[in-house]
Formats: structure tokens, sequence, C-alpha cells
């Protein structure tokens, strides 16, 4: 059994959508990082970088493992499942793993931040993430325009990327033009196992992010402080 430490954000997206794929029996830990759970001592044994997610494979010795392409990894290797067996082949999905970890998420974390929810709106430091987003995501139109899924079939870097792309409307950034993009958004979106691991942690009767937009401001700016 594998407890995921979780909240409902991209990164904790890419774990339950994981988890959710290769199948494995999970419980779910749901953290509120506006009440700052996640820099509890407690938390910090399994996670010492007080983030989510995090998970903790009971099967393994109570193994933890944080970071969520570290997480990704762990679960294809122990599975056998959304990386490919070959060199080339896990290479390819390893490289579009980091190009989502190193470029698409820190970027449009940024986005999100100085666009949403910096008490003072720097018009110089949104154009510039939201540009280097935009341009991020055009190498994944690129990319896309030639391969069905980032890593030829289905893998750990489509599951990395897709839950941040699908939230670029809250970094104030299109997908207008990027036709391969939306078709692949489109396509992840459309697979059971994302549809389910999407849903965690659950949240009912809160809305969409845009109905939340003034509670996860405010929860942002705490954690941000």
């Amino acid at each position: 059994m594998i407890d995921l430490y979780t909240a409902p954000t991209p990164n904790g997206w890419k774990a339950s959508i994981m988890l959710e794929e290769v199948g494995l029996p999970y419980t779910v830990r749901a953290l509120d990082l506006g009440k700052l759970e996640q820099k509890q001592a407690w938390y910090l044994r399994i996670n010492p970088n007080g983030r989510i997610p995090a998970l903790v494979d009971r099967d393994e010795g109570d193994f933890a493992v944080f970071e969520s392409g570290a997480i990704l990894l762990y679960l294809a290797e122990k599975t056998g499942m959304l990386i490919p067996p070959d060199a080339k082949g896990r290479s390819r999905a390893v490289q579009w793993l980091m190009f989502q970890m190193g470029g698409v998420g820190p970027m449009q974390g940024q986005a999100n931040v100085f666009f949403r929810y910096a008490p003072e709106k720097i018009p110089f430091a949104i154009e510039r993430y939201q540009r280097e987003t935009r341009r991020l995501y055009e190498v994944l139109d690129r990319r896309l325009r030639e391969a069905e899924y980032l890593a030829g079939d289905y893998s750990i870097a489509d599951v990395a990327t897709w839950p941040w792309v699908t939230l670029h409307g809250w970094a104030g950034v299109s997908l207008d033009g990027l036709d391969a993009l939306q078709r692949w958004v489109q396509a992840v979106g459309a697979r059971p196992a994302v549809q389910r691991g999407r849903a965690v942690p659950a949240v009912p009767g809160r809305g969409t992010l845009e109905d939340r937009a003034d509670e996860v401001r405010e929860s942002a700016r705490k954690i941000l402080a």
C-alpha cells in the first residue's frame, strides 16, 4: 500500500494520475497548504523540502519519495509501466519529463505568482513569465505535430506535463494556434485514469479554480510569505 500526501495542484495531480494509471492501491492524505501543514515537523521527515506531493511505500519498508518527477520515475520503475524498456526510449521519456520539471513547471509557476498572487502587479515580470510559458508550449506543440505523445507512446512525460498545460488560463497564457497541443490536451484528458487522478484529493462543493480564485490567492500568498 502507498500513502500519497497531496493537494489539488498540478504537481499533486501528477502523482495521483500516475497511481491511477499503474493501478497501485493507495490512500490519500490531503494536506491543507493554506494552513502550512506541509511545513509541520512530521511531514518534513517524509519530504524535507516541505512541498507536495510525497509518498510512502509501505510495501518497501515505509520508503519515502518526494519531488513529483522522482515519484513518477519510482512508480514507473516499480511497475514497469509508462516508461519504455529500451535505453533510447527511456531517455526520450526522461528528457521530456525533465523539460516539464525544469521548464514548464517553474516558468508557468512564476507566471501564476506574478499574474495571480503578487500583491503588486509588475508588468515586466508578468509578461516575461507568460511569454516564456507560451514559448515552452510552442516547443510542446512542435513535438506533438510529429508524435502522438511526447515520448512517442503515452508515458510519464505526458503525466507530468498535462496537469500544468490544462491550467494555462490561470497563468494568463493562451493555447490559440497550438492545434497539436490542444489535440493532446483533449486526448490525455479523455483517459479514465487521468480523470480519476485529476479529482484527487476530492474537494466536493468547492467549484472551479476560477470560482475559488480569492481563496486560492490567499492560500498561495501564505505559502509564498
